[in-house]
């Protein structure tokens, strides 16, 4: 090649070179101190994501220990309840048969139902049942859960209204069987019910506003009477 033809090959190098370096636009000589400190952002966010996946599996891993444990307790206490309505019923009717449903397959979301059969009726759901026979039923259900986890006393209120004196009977005779256990406070004006009692507290109300107390020991009646 000739020196002519070498120097402007040199030219046109030089040239498009100086093309490259225009086309770059203005140089940031921050550039370099820049990306340390974006790297470095980079490397704390993605620790810091790590930290927040580790996290959150951890949780995910407790929560399904922990909805484990829910159903299996859930179902070992319904069957529990389960079984002492069934042994309850007939106490408290005289008779028929109740049991509980579940009403969904999941059992951190299903509801439960009473089924329950009275002496001479069809198996029904509960609200089908007369307001008697849905007060024995409730009954049934509630001593059932005492049964599997005793209080220290259970009130109730005027439970016996609706009921006839044959089942104010086998209910007064069922708080009586299930006081061995629980301390029963009912509130009553049934006679049938007041008899089962070991201790009576009469309200009365002699003056507008004005109550008084009564206080008697069933047993302590019995025997000045018998005296």
């Amino acid at each position: 090649m000739t020196p002519d033809a070498s120097e402007q090959a040199a030219e046109q190098q030089l040239e498009s070179i100086a093309g490259r370096i225009q086309r770059l636009g203005a140089i940031n000589l921050a550039a370099i101190d820049e990306y340390q400190q974006q790297s470095e952002r980079k490397r704390y966010l993605d620790a810091q994501d790590a930290d927040l996946v580790e996290a959150l599996d951890t949780l995910e891993n407790v929560i399904r220990k922990i909805d484990k444990e829910t159903r299996n307790r859930f179902k070992d206490t319904f069957d529990q309840i389960n079984s002492g309505i069934q042994a309850l019923f007939p106490k408290v009717f005289g008779g028929g048969s109740a049991y509980l449903e579940l009403t969904g397959e999941d059992l951190l979301d299903t509801g439960v139902t009473i089924m329950a059969r009275p002496p001479g009726k069809k198996n029904s759901t509960i609200h089908l049942l007369s307001g008697g026979e849905k007060a024995l039923t409730a009954l049934a259900l509630v001593f059932a859960i005492f049964k599997l986890n005793p209080a220290p006393f259970c009130m109730l209120d005027e439970v016996d209204a609706p009921l006839d004196d044959a089942n104010v009977g086998r209910y007064a005779r069922l708080v009586k069987e299930m006081s061995q256990t629980v301390q029963f406070i009912y509130i009553t004006h049934n006679k049938i019910a007041m008899e089962m009692a070991d201790q009576l507290m009469g309200v009365t109300m002699h003056e507008p506003g004005c109550s008084r107390l009564v206080a008697v020991d069933v047993e302590q009646a019995m025997a000045l009477v018998d005296a």
